[in-house]
């Protein structure tokens, strides 16, 4: 069985469809959660339909069968069963955030964490729900409330990682250009303006000016851009590359 500590187990209790089985695996090695738990499912295991769905995912390659949701949860100390119905039982209830920040401190604590996930027709049997410490519900429309299995897994992996912010590999955005940089941008694209005839009539121009910089302050433009941006006014007024052309200055 798997032994993860630092990320919960997601238990899938008799769940119908391979197709379902393999996308809930395919998003959890998405959002890096490799504990992948599966009870009796339907349409027994191994399942081509779930390969073909996992998409060579590696949690579904480590994913554990068992026979009953409570052998899937003997290794665990804290539960959470999702569940998009009322049960009529005393149990806090979560919203996917929420259960998150409190699983998060949970394991920091030392425990270790399960999260049921029912059947696509039934859902979890109210005995599972009854062993689960809260109840995890989403803020579906309650006049269409049965989600995906697969969807309600990307929800809770998401969640998961969402703290996490955007990956490495992603740059930032660049240091806000100063004022200064601004200013002579501006300058430099009014003097062209002003070559091109643009600010017409003339006792327009300063409300014209002043405009064009609202809009260009609005934009919050980096350091970068500014330099981009003065480097296609350039080639624009001097004509660079087919359409060149000459001029005195």
């Amino acid at each position: 069985m798997p032994q993860t500590s630092d990320t919960p187990a997601f238990i899938l209790v008799n769940p119908q469809l391979g197709e379902n089985i393999g996308a809930a695996a395919r998003v959890m090695g998405n959002f890096g959660l490799p504990d992948l738990r599966i009870v009796d499912p339907r349409d027994g295991w191994p399942n081509d339909k779930a390969v073909s769905m996992a998409a060579g995912s590696p949690v579904l390659d480590a994913a554990y069968l068992h026979k009953t949701w409570s052998d899937a949860i003997a290794d665990r100390t804290r539960i959470y069963a999702t569940t998009a119905r009322p049960r009529g039982m005393e149990k806090p209830v979560l919203t996917a955030r929420q259960a998150v920040a409190e699983m998060r401190g949970a394991i920091a604590a030392g425990e270790k964490i399960g999260v049921f996930f029912g059947a696509e027709k039934s859902g979890l049997p109210n005995e599972a729900v009854t062993m689960a410490d809260a109840i995890i519900t989403l803020p579906v429309d309650r006049s269409f409330s049965s989600l995906n299995l697969a969807q309600t897994v990307a929800v809770m992996a998401h969640e998961w990682s969402a703290e996490e912010g955007a990956p490495d590999v992603f740059e930032p955005v660049g240091e806000p250009a100063s004022r200064e940089d601004l200013e002579r941008m501006f300058e430099h694209f009014e003097e062209e303006l002003e070559r091109a005839g643009f600010f017409f009539p003339p006792e327009k121009t300063p409300l014209m000016k002043q405009n064009l910089r609202a809009a260009f302050i609005r934009g919050r433009w980096t350091a970068q851009e500014v330099r981009t941006f003065r480097g296609a006014v350039k080639a624009l007024a001097i004509g660079r590359g087919k359409a060149r052309i000459a001029r005195d200055d």
